[in-house]
């Protein structure tokens, strides 16, 4: 043990030496192996021998010699590379090289304040190009930020590339720190001209964001995006702090025809493991997704007045079996375009954007089921428009009104009835679907329940005027039966001519309505027993 200690003390007061003077001529090759060695000897000394002046001296004059060492590396490296007398060249690569194998074994903080500097360096030219007053910021031209990184890093690492160890993943730094300083750059121009942006020019500057965003994470694997945060915050810590075929929603995994979407980005408070830059960049466009909502918003108003204009001329078809659909064509087009919008803006975002959304959907599936169903019904003229399913069942029809409904008006309250039906359910599974792509603190904010119960009571109502029309054709037999004298009647057949007379409305009615109804059994049930009570 005291022969070992005795080769350790030797080998540290010889290696102290020898690294003063190798750090004097700049001989960084021999010092890297050299230094790690005398850290390594210095370490079996600290816990049972600092006490000793003698080593206490050689533990400062090694401390002293790190530090000269980080001044001395840094400095070269300012020379090397900063104003217009710098020396980078083939001369002092090697020695630069060296010089971060140097590094590698002092402390952590000199590398990071080394490489700080240098992507700072790399990144002044882009910081004066795009500052927020230059014309070149502005959303419309986005694409020009991402043409010069990549110019950037090619020119990094044709220059630069062999300079830095593989392990510090410089390339990666510089484009990440890139990215944090477009986000922030961004952010700043977009808040400044806020009125400027329209859902055109969102949509645009997203696509090619996250176009960029997936093009990187094919050039780099994200392993230094965690520590930059973590530098980045430490740095700044207030900045960082801030019918099944028919249903869309059962679809997820076929292919279909996409409208125009913007590609993902990150929504808030999740992570991609498939790709650790999503989101990096186009963060920034949240805070703004409200002018994409409000587009959304104008897009469904059209759409619902389009469906109004196409109920003018709309003529429910015979059904002949219960695999025919025999619902309005509308509402399938509205959810299929409620899930295109879902989509898009969960892969905007997950956070309040999706709740907005979901508000979107509310007020436009209400008005579907008042605008288009209810307004589609016959002999609805003193109807007004309801939002709750109680105020449906209480507008019945004001008893001793005795107009008939043609058979088409029956099959129409069919079809109102058949679509409300699909409403209900799909509204279901766009609920589900919107809270898998909702942050789950939002969760219990995302409800639809309301409007299906809209949409139930849309059914009631259609089966109330159904059964009233019945009862209605019904009438002038049962008033004239009752009008009869009976007790004249001399003899007694098997059936009066007015049992015969409802027999026969019956028997010209019920089929209608039964075909109609042959997707959903359910409620030609409901309609039968409605109807005998």
């Amino acid at each position: 043990m005291s022969i070992t200690t005795l080769n350790h003390l030797h080998m540290l007061v010889g290696g102290v030496d020898s690294l003063a003077s190798m750090a004097i001529q700049r001989q960084y090759g021999e010092i890297s192996h050299l230094l790690q060695a005398v850290l390594n000897v210095l370490e079996h000394f600290e816990d049972n021998y600092m006490h000793i002046p003698q080593l206490k001296q050689l533990a400062d004059r090694v401390k002293h010699i790190k530090s000269d060492l980080s001044t001395q590396i840094i400095t070269d490296f300012k020379e090397a590379f900063e104003g217009p007398n710098s020396k980078y060249g083939p001369g002092n690569v090697a020695l630069l090289s060296d010089a971060c194998k140097v590094i590698d074994v002092l402390d952590s903080k000199v590398k990071n304040d080394l490489l700080s500097w240098f992507i700072k360096l790399q990144l002044s030219e882009y910081l004066v190009l795009f500052a927020d007053n230059q014309d070149v910021a502005w959303l419309d031209k986005i694409d020009r930020r991402y043409a010069w990184i990549k110019r950037t890093l090619v020119e990094f690492e044709e220059k630069h590339g062999k300079l830095f160890p593989e392990s510090w993943e410089v390339s990666e730094r510089i484009c990440v720190e890139f990215c944090y300083l477009t986000r922030d750059e961004l952010a700043k121009v977009m808040s400044r001209r806020v009125l400027d942006i329209d859902v055109k020019l969102l949509l645009f500057a997203i696509q090619r964001t996250t176009a960029f965003e997936q093009l990187i994470a094919k050039r780099y694997a994200g392993v230094t995006i965690n520590k930059t945060q973590l530098d980045r915050k430490k740095s700044d810590p207030q900045k960082r702090d801030e019918t099944d075929a028919m249903n869309p929603f059962l679809q997820d995994n076929t292919a279909e025809e996409e409208v125009p979407k913007p590609p993902q980005t990150a929504p808030s408070g999740t992570t991609s493991q498939a790709n650790p830059f999503v989101g990096i960049v186009s963060k920034c466009f949240e805070t703004h997704l409200n002018i994409y909502i409000e587009s959304q918003d104008r897009s469904l108003a059209e759409l619902i007045d389009r469906f109004i204009n196409d109920m003018k001329s709309y003529k429910p078809q015979t059904v002949s079996s219960s695999e025919e659909s025999n619902i309005l064509p509308s509402c399938a087009d509205l959810f299929v375009y409620y899930k295109k919008c879902m989509k898009q803006c969960s892969e905007l975002s997950n956070g309040p954007p999706m709740l907005s959304l979901t508000r979107t959907f509310q007020k436009y599936l209400q008005e579907y089921a008042n605008k288009i169903l209810l307004n589609t019904l016959p002999k609805v003229s003193n109807q007004s428009n309801l939002s709750t399913a109680g105020s449906l069942i209480q507008s019945i029809l004001k008893e001793g009104e005795n107009s008939k409904f043609s058979e088409q008006e029956q099959r129409l309250c069919c079809v109102v009835m058949c679509t409300s039906e699909y409403c209900m359910e799909t509204s279901l599974q766009l609920q589900e679907k919107l809270k898998e792509k909702t942050d789950e603190k939002l969760l219990p904010q995302i409800s639809l329940s309301a409007e299906q119960d809209l949409f139930h009571g849309v059914i009631t109502h259609c089966i109330q005027l159904l059964v009233q029309d019945l009862e209605s054709a019904c009438e002038p037999a049962l008033h004239a039966m009752s009008k009869f004298s009976w007790n004249t009647l001399e003899t007694v057949g098997d059936q009066s001519n007015y049992i015969s007379s409802i027999i026969v409305h019956l028997k010209n009615n019920i089929p209608v309505i039964r075909v109609s109804l042959s997707s959903s059994r359910k409620y030609y049930t409901q309609f039968c027993i409605k109807f005998a009570k």
